[in-house]
């Protein structure tokens, strides 16, 4: 079989097995112009492939090939191929990506042909590009520039977009080549949107910054009803508030009793406005904590 790839073609054969011995293979050529078969220099050579020589370059002519494998003096077959013609039958790849130069709304695209131009080529580019959150919605451009752009984009958004390169042959004859692997470039944010951020941040900043102060001054002005409410609430002793509950507790024989057995603790009691014997009780811990002073200084 004849392979080409953006008009460097080659003939390649299979190999033929033998037990012994080293098989070597000639090829030949004709053009459609002159029935008459040439050598290739590819004459009794060991590799099962064989380059166009720069005699066959050119790309309208039509080229029928043949070859045989040679052992010694035994030879087998020609076997020939079909009629090739490179401009018809040559496989173009994508073409090269240079550069990519981002913008808010745009992609400035720099791309190489995949192949040395001719006299009289015309190349066009299909450039189809997308949002890559939204892969499944394409959108598609033709230019015949090595530099051209990709307009209308939005902006801080990542779009990714492939190439393929069409050779227009003539009017009825194009042949599309191999569509580039994907490249994604994700465009800048403009000025006026970089300006509306910074805006915003300052007053942000500047909301941030008031409430701040307010906060410090209501702070100060309110503190020391701030720190009153924020101490606990005062309560009486359980026992005192059961007391208070249920007078009829014995509760002050307890007291007594307790200042009888440690002179020299101190007691409170709650007595009522006008009680005679609350009145005699202080009266009696009162002399008997001065005599008992009395007998500390003796």
């Amino acid at each position: 079989m004849v392979y080409s790839y953006n008009f460097h073609s080659s003939l390649r054969w299979s190999p033929v097995k033998v037990d012994r011995g080293l098989v070597l293979y000639t090829v030949h050529f004709k053009t459609g112009a002159f029935n008459q078969w040439d050598e290739m220099n590819c004459t009794r050579i060991t590799q099962t492939e064989c380059s166009f020589p720069m005699s066959l370059k050119e790309r309208r002519w039509t080229v029928v090939l043949r070859v045989r494998a040679e052992l010694g003096q035994v030879t087998s077959d020609w076997v020939e191929t079909d009629p090739f013609v490179a401009e018809r039958n040559t496989t173009i790849g994508p073409p090269k990506v240079n550069s990519v130069i981002e913008s808010s709304d745009s992609l400035l695209i720099s791309v190489t042909p995949p192949f040395g131009s001719e006299a009289g080529d015309v190349l066009q580019y299909h450039v189809s590009y997308w949002e890559n959150a939204t892969s499944t919605t394409k959108k598609e451009t033709k230019t015949s520039n090595t530099l051209f752009e990709i307009r209308n984009l939005k902006e801080l958004t990542l779009y990714c977009f492939r190439i393929q390169v069409e050779l227009m042959i003539h009017s009825d004859l194009k042949l599309l080549g191999l569509q580039s692997v994907p490249e994604c470039y994700r465009t800048k944010i403009s000025e006026a949107t970089r300006a509306g951020y910074i805006v915003v941040i300052f007053v942000f900043m500047l909301l941030f910054v008031n409430l701040v102060t307010v906060g410090l001054i209501l702070l100060w002005r309110h503190h020391k009803t701030i720190k009153y409410w924020s101490q606990p609430p005062l309560e009486i002793p359980s026992h005192f508030e059961e007391y208070l509950k249920d007078p009829s507790m014995p509760v002050l024989e307890v007291l007594d009793n307790c200042v009888e057995d440690d002179p020299l603790s101190s007691s409170v009691l709650f007595c009522g406005e006008g009680s005679q014997a609350c009145g005699s009780s202080l009266d009696g811990q009162a002399h008997s904590h001065s005599i008992s002073s009395e007998s500390e200084v003796t």
